[in-house]
């Protein structure tokens, strides 16, 4: 008997973690859009609409004489992930170099680090870039590119900023004190101490804080970047594809935030204190 009871225990443990798990969120949400694609797709029937999806896996992938090569879809895949990884990487830095203006005893650092954020948080995205593209692009020499790139690193950093700080402020002034007794200059303190352990609290919100810029990456179409969202809409315009072509772009979104989802779930559980 114990051992069953043991047996039954173990299981239970199980399920609350799979319930409490991310994976089991995305199965909600794949479970959700399936059931509205349905509903959807019913309702489209209705207006008698001729669905024409054997011509979706051409968008995908070409062939040609020389082999398979990336369809108008899957290059625009590759334009949108090579924006969201640098303006990830961008934002990062500026948001954890922000984070540490406003924790600085410098008051000028804690002022350009609020006007940046009250800026930043407080104008829409699509302004931004609106203003970086049309407005400083002209007079810095901007590519379309670099405009992006700067707009997402701006508007993402500040919010990423601020997930820094509270991570920051999660480690207990007893770390920084036990890093000072020992001699450790600021730099160090930061460096050994203070961010190995806000790293493990910042996860989650900063998975959060990618998966946004993904999407928001979106609106970088808007300067004629043939992103995935650029490229669909061409191809609707060529084609009148409208619901295939839409439905397939979420999907590969889709699949891209379920990745790194995953990934930082992984990360998340090798990170954790044994």
């Amino acid at each position: 008997m114990p051992s069953a009871t043991n047996k039954q225990v173990t299981i239970s443990s199980r399920l609350r973690s799979f319930y409490r798990s991310p994976l089991f969120d995305i199965l909600q949400f794949i479970a959700l859009v399936l059931i509205l694609a349905k509903l959807a797709a019913g309702s489209i029937e209705n207006l008698g609409y001729n669905w024409q999806w054997y011509r979706i896996p051409s968008f995908i992938l070409t062939t040609t004489d020389e082999g398979m090569g990336a369809g108008p879809l899957l290059q625009g895949l590759g334009i949108t992930i090579k924006i969201s990884a640098v303006s990830m990487v961008f934002a990062l830095l500026l948001g954890l170099t922000v984070a540490l203006f406003r924790l600085s005893h410098s008051p000028v650092a804690r002022l350009i680090a609020r006007i940046y954020l009250e800026t930043s948080r407080n104008t829409p995205l699509l302004i931004q870039l609106f203003f970086i593209y049309f407005v400083l692009g002209p007079v810095l020499g901007l590519e379309r590119f670099t405009s992006a790139v700067l707009a997402l690193s701006l508007f993402e950093g500040a919010y990423i900023s601020e997930i820094f700080r509270s991570g920051i402020l999660s480690v207990s002034t007893g770390q920084k004190e036990a890093a000072a007794s020992i001699g450790l200059n600021r730099f160090y303190t930061y460096r050994f101490i203070i961010l190995p352990q806000a790293i493990r609290t910042i996860l989650p919100p900063l998975t959060s804080q990618a998966i946004s810029l993904i999407k928001d990456s979106a609106l970088v179409s808007t300067i004629a970047i043939y992103d995935l969202t650029m490229q669909a809409q061409s191809l609707i315009s060529e084609t009148y594809l409208t619901f295939e072509i839409w439905f397939t772009v979420a999907l590969l979104y889709l699949v891209i935030t379920i990745t790194l989802s995953l990934f930082v779930t992984n990360l998340e559980k090798r990170l954790k204190l044994p």
